[in-house]
């Protein structure tokens, strides 16, 4: 009796040892980094928040108060590591994803099976929008993303098409830059402006920048980085497809017109300035012998009334040397 009691003691060491000792062992792969918690409370960095870290400079004060979370320790890659039965390892990894902006992580059916996502502009089109995020964990506020929100990459994604559907519908033009007296290929510069797809289009990078810009503070929120956001197709509906384009060849055709007739303007011009040009040049190489004749005879009159009276002697001699006929006034003496 006794022989089968120690065996029982030793099969339930044994069976303690290998359940709860060896398979406490874990290691942390290079692209994961781990949180460990004991009786379901993640072991803390004293009494450190979120709000001490960088993570959280981009959060407004009103999201301060709301999105305040403690800073937890962090199992960097490596180990073997070891946890006791009561504590338990949760991993996540820390590289970077992408994923499709149409992607609904609650619903995939939605937004057309995850490829188009709609949103309405300010002149009231539905329109379609394509591109991709990148994404990743922040390694900084892992609370965040493993305790404070359920199912945070839909938190992420409803915040982001939130966000984006709320520029689409606002979004305007900037006026184009001005231009030196008015010069009319200024039109042709914004001969499509004011239809807002057009507008949208001409635009995205200031619309990808204001997305990366305004989803700055998912990373204090939700802990979550969105690294970049590409739009890379803004698409009208289908029953005014073909109006925009005829309006957009309409507006082409005007715009080459314009420039053509300012390019005619220009060359007139240029002419027109070289022709002043040419005609200053010839009246100032007339002009330039009579105002040396002039200096001449100004030095001529400062060495006397007698050299000025030789001069237009020898000069009147010299026409009169040259001429076939003269004619003098009778004298009446």
């Amino acid at each position: 009796m006794s022989a089968i009691f120690a065996g029982f003691v030793l099969g339930f060491v044994a069976w303690f040892l290998v359940r709860y000792l060896a398979a406490g062992l874990y290691t942390v792969n290079q692209n994961e980094r781990a949180v460990k918690t004991s009786f379901g409370r993640a072991e803390r960095v004293g009494d450190a928040t979120t709000l001490e870290d960088p993570a959280a400079a981009n959060l407004s004060a009103e999201e301060k108060e709301r999105y305040v979370y403690p800073q937890v320790r962090v199992i960097q890659p490596g180990g073997p590591y070891f946890k006791w039965p009561w504590e338990k390892v949760y991993k996540v990894s820390v590289a970077t994803q992408t994923m499709n902006m149409a992607h609904d992580p609650e619903d995939p059916q939605a937004n057309y099976n995850g490829t188009i996502l709609e949103a309405v502009t300010k002149d009231q089109l539905n329109t379609g929008l394509k591109g991709q995020i990148r994404w990743r964990v922040s390694e900084r506020n892992l609370y965040a993303y493993l305790f404070g929100i359920k199912y945070p990459i839909a938190h992420v994604m409803g915040y982001f098409v939130s966000v984006l559907r709320e520029r689409i519908a606002n979004f305007e033009a900037p006026p184009p830059p001005p231009t030196a007296d008015n010069e009319p290929h200024s039109i042709a510069a914004t001969a499509v402006t004011g239809i807002s797809i057009n507008d949208l289009r001409k635009n995205l990078r200031d619309i990808n920048d204001h997305m990366d810009r305004e989803c700055a503070v998912s990373a204090g929120r939700y802990g979550i980085v969105l690294d970049a956001s590409l739009i890379t197709e803004i698409g009208p509906p289908p029953d005014v497809e073909s109006a925009l384009a005829a309006i957009n060849t309409a507006y082409n055709e005007v715009s080459s017109d314009i420039s053509l007739a300012q390019a005619a303007a220009d060359q007139k011009i240029v002419q027109s300035k070289r022709a002043v040009e040419i005609e200053t040049l010839k009246a100032q190489a007339e002009v330039q012998p009579l105002i040396a004749m002039a200096e001449q005879l100004g030095d001529l009159k400062k060495n006397g009334s007698g050299a000025l009276d030789a001069y237009i002697r020898n000069v009147r001699l010299k026409l009169y040397n040259e001429a076939k006929t003269v004619i003098m006034e009778a004298s009446h003496e």
